[in-house]
């Protein structure tokens, strides 16, 4: 059975207590392979390598620093399909997706911010004719990067990349649930040449090396991708030690459809927003509000649409839903749909697990769940479930789906479906999330700010909003005398 090991100071290291986590196929429920649960002593080891690294990483040009980069990236897409099949394994996700997804959208990040980095400005402001002042942006210096299970390499690399194209190193920490490409990363990082120490990756489980990662005093900054609530104890530890936070947490995203909408278009995209990756995904759209004199025909072709797709085996290139990340999540997200009933809603198609017979018998798959009938305010409707479950609520004036809309402690992002350039205008200034989309969802631009209001987080990601976090800004006044 394969050991994912961890990447310390330029070297694959294993586990020096003999101590790993079990890592499940969700697809089939088996245990596949099985990574390093660390330990303080490799967490030290692995920042004094980042710590001996820092200031050579930091002095090193922008465009040297490029290069790595765009040669890791290189790397990823030699190997495309092998990182493809080893995402959909790790996460039970279609292959598909991961292939046209999750897989180029890691090169993406890396050849990003390579660029970036070497375009990143600074301010200059003159005082009339008596001074000069101008910023200088220097790194942080040893940060953590804390990545999700939903998208692996997708999300590990928009952290990593920023952070090492800005002169930090890096001692990253992917989720335990899917600890696969990072460990295959960190092989790409060894054949690119990445300075011994530049970046560091330790696998084990949030409680354990998470928690003492966070806590580490050589920390100066912090970038995590996941759950609300443990963005809050993250907050809560780090802020009385004054490191930078960069949040991006929950959500419980609405889609709003107007009855002047291009219909095919917004019921196709409707459907991937909120199905994508089996719902787990933080910017789906879960919750449907659609204006009162097309809800039915919107409910029915939904409802009809939901229920014909292809569930099955992730591998299988036809397969459009696979299974969620573990057992315990599937058996989260069942007993979020028994909420659902108990409170009302009825259930329009799927609600139950499903069975994928041979060698899929024993996996984690959840039906794709569309729910009707259920107040705004219920806890359906206002908790984040994080599966392939949706939920359809009618509305009347543009006012009333607003209140709708941001009637949750989330605030991360929105899609509006309308032909009225001016109503949508009007809307997308008065929804409080960091992300709107206009006649669309997960487009995406990696220059513009990704992030959430409220309870889905503090801070930006992307663009130049990326690097201004992990560097220190620093004014100089020079006097002319």
């Amino acid at each position: 059975m394969e050991i994912l090991a961890n990447y310390i100071d330029g070297e694959l290291v294993g586990s020096s207590s003999r101590a790993y986590l079990d890592n499940y196929d969700p697809a089939t429920g088996g245990v596949y392979s099985r990574a390093v649960d660390s330990d303080t002593e490799q967490l030290d080891s692995a920042i004094n390598a980042a710590k001996r690294a820092s200031p050579h990483w930091a002095r090193t040009t922008a465009t040297e620093r490029s290069r790595i980069l765009v040669a890791l990236a290189e790397r990823i897409e030699q190997r495309a399909d092998a990182f493809a099949r080893a995402e959909s394994v790790d996460t039970g996700k279609p292959i598909s997706l991961a292939s046209s997804v999750d897989i180029p959208r890691a090169s993406a990040n890396l050849r990003f911010f390579a660029s970036a980095g070497t375009q990143f400005f600074s301010e200059c402001h003159a005082v009339e004719d008596s001074a000069i002042n101008y910023t200088l942006r220097q790194p942080v210096g040893v940060v953590a990067c804390i990545s999700p299970w939903n998208l692996p390499l997708y999300l590990f690399t928009w952290k990593v990349a920023p952070a090492l194209a800005a002169g930090n190193c890096v001692v990253g920490k992917p989720s335990e649930i899917t600890p696969m490409t990072a460990y295959l990363f960190s092989q790409v990082c060894i054949e690119a040449g990445l300075p011994a120490g530049v970046l560091n990756v330790l696998h084990g489980s949030g409680p354990s090396i998470g928690r003492a990662l966070v806590d580490h005093p050589d920390i100066k900054a912090i970038s995590f991708t996941g759950g609300t609530r443990t963005g809050a104890e993250i907050a809560s530890r780090a802020a009385p030690a004054f490191k930078k936070l960069s949040l991006e947490l929950g959500g419980k995203n609405p889609t709003i459809v107007f009855a002047d909408c291009d219909w095919e278009r917004m019921m196709e995209t409707s459907i991937r927003a909120a199905f994508s990756n089996q719902g787990e995904i933080c910017l789906c759209g879960s919750r449907i509000f659609v204006q009162r004199s097309v809800f039915d025909q919107f409910r029915a072709e939904f409802t009809e649409r939901s229920h014909m797709l292809r569930l099955g085996d992730p591998l299988d290139e036809t397969t459009q839903q696979g299974a969620v990340v573990s057992k315990a999540h599937m058996e989260k997200v069942l007993s979020c749909i028994d909420v659902a009933r108990e409170e009302g809603g009825a259930i329009l198609c799927g609600g139950e697990r499903a069975s994928v017979p041979g060698r899929c018998e024993d996996g984690w798959f959840i039906q794709p769940t569309v729910v009707d009938g259920l107040s705004v305010n219920c806890r359906t409707n206002q908790e984040e479930i994080f599966g392939p479950v949706a939920t359809l609520i009618p509305f009347d004036e543009e006012d009333e789906v607003i209140s709708y809309a941001n009637g949750t402690s989330y605030g991360l992002s929105a899609s509006v479906w309308s032909q009225d350039v001016s109503r949508c205008h009007r809307i997308a200034s008065r929804l409080e999330a960091g992300l709107v989309w206009i006649n669309s969802w997960m487009l995406r631009d990696l220059r513009t700010p990704m992030g959430g209001m409220k309870s889905s987080g503090v801070g930006r990601e992307g663009g130049f909003e990326a690097l201004r976090f992990f560097t220190e800004p620093k004014n100089v006044c020079v006097s002319f005398g």
